[in-house]
């Protein structure tokens, strides 16, 4: 007798992709009657996993104005769908929250509990974004700012020939044996864009301890292109999973199931990804040491998107500071948490509590976009914007031009953001870390090379006579 698709089918093996390779496996082997009845019990797909019924959530987010009223609920529907992910088992939304794609994606201060699955849409492509902070003393503020502004890079792309900073041969051969990272394009990057900031909102930040009245330097970045690449290759394996696992869930809230060989091989490369983004703030604050001819009286480093375990429990926080104390191993337990280059970038410490899941906020966030704040702006020109935010600072931007997305007003009031943080007893400030200056990416895109051939193809067609 000739095994058939419908013979599979009829003992229960659903129809699908899988059925094929059932069916030529069970005509290789012969097999029939009680085998064949033995082999499909064993090898057939496990049934989808649907939509579960949501758990609840923490919500650590008021409104206090229009403008949040609107973010909040925006911020309650996204996590109201994502929190049907038959994965999800908790989470909490910080103060900083405003939504960041699609309704049903994780938004900035998220956090999201899921049992046996690593989810890399509630990581986002930046992965390890974190902030690293250095006390250098009675060191001269200005002299600390411009000794970073010479080593730091900002902006597109890696260091070229000749200005890169050394990455550790034991973490690239690391890379190289983890099925994830050994990619030619994460392993270039990994060497090229050591030691740079990238764009947005990143930033190196000086100001003065209330505390001591030190000096201090805080950098703020992420996994640059090997954390941007690792994303994209987990994605595509979470989609695959997807597929076969739980169609109804949606594509950004795909997982890998932590057990699988794919499983352990992406905790491993979000493991090195971590070391490696370390290293890249550890290099800049160590080169600014080094031109300056000082020393560093301290020195510790926090991570804020990125995922902690807990036995099979997975803790993906996107924008959300942990300070649980089994999550902060480069720390004393006191956490870095910046607002806007106009205000105190705040030290922190906490305990896990059912409302905040052992994190906290991780900045002010957003109530509106950054194309709609430009918006509200009115008939301000970008220098009289910038002129009026940053009074008393010494404000730059790497590339020269100004991004007004990034001025204070782009945020959300910091003290709306320390109010609720207390009031929902999510942590507490220990010391304040006063601007003096900072420097950030600003809008490098206006002098983008592809940028300035369109304006020339552009004068080129006005210029043309009639």
């Amino acid at each position: 007798m000739t095994v058939t698709g419908k013979d599979l089918i009829d003992l229960g093996f659903p129809q699908g992709a899988a059925l094929g390779a059932a069916l030529e496996h069970a005509r290789a082997q012969g097999l029939e009657g009680e085998a064949l009845r033995a082999f499909v019990a064993a090898n057939q797909p496990a049934p989808h996993m649907p939509l579960q019924a949501a758990p609840t959530y923490a919500l650590n987010l008021e409104a206090e104005d229009e403008a949040e009223v609107d973010n909040v609920a925006k911020v309650t529907e996204t996590m109201d769908a994502l929190m049907r992910t038959p994965t999800v088992r908790a989470g909490a939304v910080m103060p900083d929250a405003c939504p960041a794609g699609p309704t049903g994606t994780i938004p900035v201060g998220g956090v999201v509990v899921t049992e046996g699955a690593i989810h890399p849409g509630m990581h986002s492509a930046d992965i390890c974004c974190s902030v690293m902070f250095t006390d250098f003393g009675d060191a001269d503020p200005k002299g600390v700012l411009d000794a970073v502004h010479g080593v730091t890079h900002f902006g597109p792309g890696g260091r070229a020939n000749g200005r890169r900073f050394t990455v550790s041969l034991d973490l690239l051969d690391a890379f190289r044996a983890n099925s994830f990272l050994n990619d030619d394009k994460i392993l270039r990057a990994a060497m090229e864009h050591m030691g740079t900031q990238g764009d947005g909102n990143h930033f190196a930040f000086v100001g003065r301890s209330s505390a001591t009245g030190n000096t201090c330097l805080v950098t703020h970045h992420g996994s640059r292109g090997p954390g941007a690449g690792l994303y994209t290759l987990g994605m595509r394996v979470a989609e695959r999973f997807r597929k076969r696992l739980s169609p109804a869930t949606a594509k950004d809230n795909a997982w890998i199931p932590a057990d699988s060989a794919e499983g352990l091989a992406y905790w491993e490369a979000l493991q090195l990804i971590r070391r490696w983004t370390k290293a890249n703030h550890n290099a800049i604050h160590q080169a600014a040491t080094v031109a300056m001819g000082a020393k560093a009286r301290e020195r510790f480093w926090n991570e804020h998107n990125f995922v902690f375990r807990r036995g099979d429990l997975f803790y993906h926080a996107k924008g959300a500071t942990p300070v649980a104390g089994d999550f902060l191993p480069d720390t004393s337990g006191v956490q870095i948490v910046p607002l806007n280059m106009a205000e105190p970038v705040l030290l922190i410490r906490g305990t896990t509590t059912d409302r905040n899941l052992g994190f906290a906020p991780h900045g002010a966030g957003r109530n509106l976009s950054r194309t709609a704040h430009k918006r509200g702006l009115g008939t301000y020109s970008e220098a009289e914007v910038f002129a009026r935010e940053t009074a008393g600072l010494d404000a730059r931007f790497w590339s020269g031009n100004i991004d007004v997305s990034e001025l204070p007003s782009a945020y959300k009031p910091a003290a709306t953001v320390r109010g609720q943080m207390a009031r929902f007893g999510l942590a507490e400030v220990v010391d304040e870390i006063h601007p003096y200056g900072s420097i950030m990416a600003g809008d490098w895109e206006r002098d983008a090379p592809w940028r300035n051939k369109a304006r020339g193809t552009h004068r080129d067609v006005q210029d043309r006579p009639a």
